[in-house]
């Protein structure tokens, strides 16, 4: 069981990191090498949007699993 929740929190480690540089901040971060222009999907704004939500999604997963992987250990 704990080996689960290890792996599960390295996975969410690492996805963490990549949301956390995908987003723009002065010199609009590694989000600009893969959108350079206005998204199809309806503006850097809405994308940016989402990209903030996903990563809280996943910073409190990460969390909750920390927790458990406290207990479970």
């Amino acid at each position: 069981m704990a080996i689960l929740f290890s792996f599960t929190q390295m996975l969410l480690a690492v996805i963490l990191i990549v949301l956390v540089l995908m987003h723009s901040g002065k010199d609009t971060g590694l989000s600009g090498m893969f959108n350079p222009g206005q998204s199809q999907f309806g503006g850097t704004a809405v994308m940016e949007r989402n990209l903030t939500r996903l990563t809280i999604v996943v910073s409190v997963l990460f969390a909750i699993n920390g927790v458990i992987l406290g207990f479970v250990l």
